[in-house]
């Protein structure tokens, strides 16, 4: 089968690879169908993604369509969405209901080979049917998941004034979530071209122009009183850190990124607040349910994100050209299945 494989950072290349074969008891050979360009991706092709072993198939955003069931109860033929995040079933987290943060994960195309590839076998507890979705839209979901997680890990009610800082693809997927939850949302960024995507795109009207005078402005825009919760989807510890004065006495910040930087605050800032500061790791079945039911209902605008298209042969030419040329990008969506 083709797969695409990045031999080490800044190397892709189109290799042939044996067929998975017949899957192992609990788990389901599928036909991979399409599959998002997620920023780990591009990472990983960069060179500066922290837990990687190359040479690497990368890919974990992804929808597909079920060749050999197994004994699963899936009939052939079914589209599925698949969750990347394998976990052991045993440890302290699964027994928890947790395997998201799973003590021994696995996921698809970062600690094992992902599905830039033309087929692959996943757990059947991983495949959830993508009913009244189309292939594309059902390679979105697991990125959404992850701002749905986020999100649901907050809780925030209705009403909940929202600051989601960093408007990647996460930080939308968290922003359009943060919206079907009933807060009223602002982003922040760097960028002033992604704060304009994300209005005229998405209707987040509400933007904060990251830097000297973003705290001032947070305080403006809150009548002095902060956001009750404040998401950080920037992958960057100086954001992380400056978060924590965006939020209001009593309201939480929520981490949807990781750094391997340490994380510094002030205590007594900290405290005065009462605030309750949130990890938010991968996500689970219940957010990606979630997400297909939203994009069900019309409530996230798919056709908005996806920005960028292509196919597997292309992919060693058109990802390394958007890992550098980033403008007008949101989501890449590449078609595996012709």
């Amino acid at each position: 089968m083709k797969a695409i494989v990045c031999i080490e950072p800044g190397r892709l290349e189109m290799t042939d690879r044996e067929n998975p074969g017949a899957p192992p008891d609990g788990w389901v050979r599928v036909a991979v169908s399409h599959v998002g360009i997620c920023g780990t991706d591009y990472h990983i092709f960069e060179g500066k993604h922290p837990f990687l072993d190359y040479p690497r198939v990368m890919g974990h955003e992804v929808s597909a369509i079920v060749t050999d069931p197994g004994g699963s109860g899936l009939a052939a033929g079914t589209s599925v969405v698949v969750n990347p995040y394998i976990s052991c079933g045993i440890c302290i987290a699964c027994q928890k209901d947790k395997p998201n943060c799973c003590t021994a994960i696995r996921v698809l195309g970062v600690h094992t080979d992902g599905a830039l590839c033309e087929e692959i076998l996943v757990p059947a507890d991983n495949l959830y049917p993508a009913d009244g979705l189309s292939l594309e839209a059902a390679a979105t979901v697991e990125f959404l998941a992850i701002g749905a997680h986020a999100v649901r890990r907050s809780l925030a009610p209705a009403g909940s004034r929202a600051l989601v800082i960093g408007a990647g693809p996460i930080g939308l997927g968290t922003a359009l979530f943060s919206r079907i939850a009933g807060h009223a949302v602002t982003l922040m960024d760097t960028s002033t071209e992604r704060l304009a995507m994300a209005s005229e795109r998405f209707g987040f009207d509400d933007g904060i122009l990251a830097g000297a005078t973003a705290a001032e402005m947070v305080l403006d825009a809150t009548g002095g009183d902060g956001f009750d919760v404040v998401f950080d989807a920037t992958g960057y510890a100086a954001s992380m850190q400056a978060a924590f004065a965006y939020v209001a006495h009593g309201g939480a910040l929520v981490l949807v990124s990781v750094v391997k930087d340490d994380i510094r605050f002030s205590d007594p800032e900290f405290h005065k607040r009462e605030m309750m500061l949130v990890g938010s790791r991968n996500a689970t079945r219940v957010d990606f349910e979630h997400v297909m039911a939203a994009i069900r209902a019309g409530q996230v605008p798919v056709d908005r994100l996806v920005t960028h298209r292509t196919t597997l042969e292309r992919v060693p030419l058109d990802l390394a050209r958007w890992a550098a040329e980033k403008a007008g990008l949101i989501k890449a969506i590449v078609q595996v299945a012709a």
